[in-house]
């Protein structure tokens, strides 16, 4: 074989493994489809949506190619699937779920589950939510992505058996593969089946603005936040509104990094404040820090094969609402 000979070999060995990556980048665009398949009534009544004729209308007028920032969403959504809903993702997911459950459960597994009202907002594709709600507890799931909420409510209420489905979520990285065959290697969900959850428990998803949403006072017994806090244009404006809706005695328990997604972006307010200032807030605002723990290494849908690897030093803390100190005629009496 001459140098020539050798070259195309090489090509052609090139050419079929692109052609692998285009057959599992085709399998995503149809799961993707399924993710979408009647969407428009996941929000409402069926009969009070909008019409499948309709619904085709805008689909067909919305036909401007997509940005990138539009597409890093999509792939974003695929590697959540990993995190949330893989066997692959529950080294990560652990790592971030487990110690905030436990804190809820410490502090409030001696009461009825049931009675235990329990919020997360930045639920993401739902597994925490699920968790707690397996667990016998009334929780509410809150995300503002309409990327994330689409995916939630596929997986939750229409993937009935374990591992029923197949993605590839790192056929896009071309880079930082140790073998040609991790960046087509497949992932199956949801690792659980949904249906674990009675269908007579209470537990829900919510679209939109967390304090627009949520402003009823004294009504939830937990708040748990992971990776969420900042995610705020003003991380001040989250601590009191769950301070306003916590119930007396209810906890506000948090573990996460303090990225500030909105930082340096143009025409964007973004309030960036330093643990140690986010600490002072909290007490001025009147939550009681009961617990604190720094250097909480996560991931976030991080590949585990990549040669590159992202981690964060998390925060994990437990903050209380103080219950309403007694009355001088309280004390009387």
């Amino acid at each position: 074989m001459n140098l020539s000979d050798q070259h195309k070999s090489r090509i052609l060995g090139y050419m079929d493994n692109l052609e692998t990556i285009q057959t599992c980048i085709v399998h995503n665009y149809e799961v993707i489809k399924l993710i979408l398949q009647d969407c428009q009534f996941m929000f409402l009544n069926k009969d009070e949506c909008i019409s499948d004729a309709d619904f085709e209308r805008v689909k067909k007028a919305d036909c401007a190619p997509p940005t990138s920032e539009e597409m890093d969403k999509v792939k974003t959504t695929l590697r959540q699937i990993v995190r949330d809903w893989s066997e692959d993702g529950r080294a990560e997911r652990e790592a971030c779920y487990q110690p905030v459950m436990h804190a809820v459960l410490t502090r409030l597994g001696s009461r009825k589950p049931s009675d235990v009202k329990i919020l997360v907002p930045g639920a993401g594709l739902g597994r925490l939510v699920f968790e707690f709600a397996r667990l016998g507890y009334s929780c509410q799931g809150n995300d503002w992505s309409l990327h994330m909420l689409l995916a939630s409510n596929f997986i939750l209420n229409r993937c009935q058996e374990r591992n029923s489905m197949v993605v590839y979520p790192w056929v896009h990285q071309y880079t930082n593969n140790l073998a040609t065959k991790d960046q087509t290697r497949r992932c199956m969900f949801p690792d659980i089946s949904p249906l674990q959850i009675s269908s007579d428990s209470d537990f829900s998803m919510v679209a939109g603005d967390f304090t627009k949403i949520y402003t009823e006072p004294n009504s939830w017994n937990a708040v748990v936040t992971v990776f969420f806090l900042d995610t705020a244009h003003n991380i001040i404006e989250y601590l009191e509104t769950i301070y306003t809706i916590l119930a007396p005695g209810g906890y506000l328990v948090n573990l996460g990094p303090l990225l500030y997604h909105w930082a340096g972006q143009v025409n964007e307010m973004s309030v960036e404040l330093s643990y140690e200032e986010l600490r002072k807030v909290m007490l001025d605002i009147g939550f009681e820090i009961e617990k604190e723990e720094m250097n909480v290494r996560c991931m976030y849908t991080q590949n585990p094969l990549s040669l590159m690897q992202h981690y964060y030093n998390c925060v994990m803390f437990v903050a209380r609402k103080p219950l309403p100190r007694p009355t001088h005629h309280d004390q009387n009496s």
